[in-house]
């Protein structure tokens, strides 16, 4: 964590205050007037319980970090305005930590879905048409092709290579011989080459 070094340019403190009762009040009190080894004395206390709360909260090892880190630099900015009579340093440092974590995961869930909206709203891109029509195209031209097939060829080739069947299974299903299938697929891919080969 690097909320140390945002410390260096707060003055240091004209003068120490009493310890009191509650120590991490004290560190809190004199931070708020400038004393960074103070408040690196109240980081070393409340770094544990600050990082657990916001983990739970924000599950992201590295962005818990981030968080706990923008905790840290918001204490040290109103260490100030703590009151003691309104609560412990530890249970107002819990609460801004909660609260932080929390602001954290609705940015980053808003920003998702304002991705997700974006993306649902997203048209077809200029380049798009040209591409659906030559596929659409591509297509029509091997429909057009396979109809110049023998039967036994288009049938031979559909279930080959739209059908996703081997030769053997292709002999089985056509009650053929492996080799005449792959005799009438040779011949139709030859004749499917030729065929969109010189109908551009």
């Amino acid at each position: 964590m690097n909320v140390l070094r945002q410390l260096r340019n707060r003055p240091e403190p004209a003068a120490d205050a009493a310890p009191g009762t509650d120590h991490l009040a004290f560190l809190l009190q004199r931070a708020g007037r400038g004393s960074q080894e103070s408040f690196a004395e109240l980081y070393d206390h409340l770094s544990p319980m600050v990082f657990g709360i916001v983990r739970r909260v924000v599950r992201d090892p590295s962005m818990s970090e981030e968080v706990t880190q923008e905790v840290f630099v918001e204490l040290w900015r109103i260490a100030g305005r703590h009151d003691a009579a309104r609560g412990s340093v530890t249970s107002w440092a819990a609460t801004i930590a909660h609260r932080r974590a929390i602001d954290r995961v609705r940015s980053e869930q808003s920003a998702r879905d304002r991705n997700d909206r974006d993306e649902a709203k997203r048209v077809i891109e200029p380049d798009e048409p040209a591409t659906l029509v030559e596929s659409s195209l591509d297509a029509a031209r091997v429909r057009r092709a396979l109809g110049r097939l023998t039967a036994a060829q288009r049938e031979a080739i559909e279930l080959a290579y739209f059908g996703g069947h081997t030769y053997r299974e292709v002999a089985v299903l056509l009650g053929v011989a492996e080799g005449t299938i792959k005799t009438r697929i040779r011949d139709g891919m030859i004749r499917l080459r030729d065929e969109l080969g010189g109908s551009r």
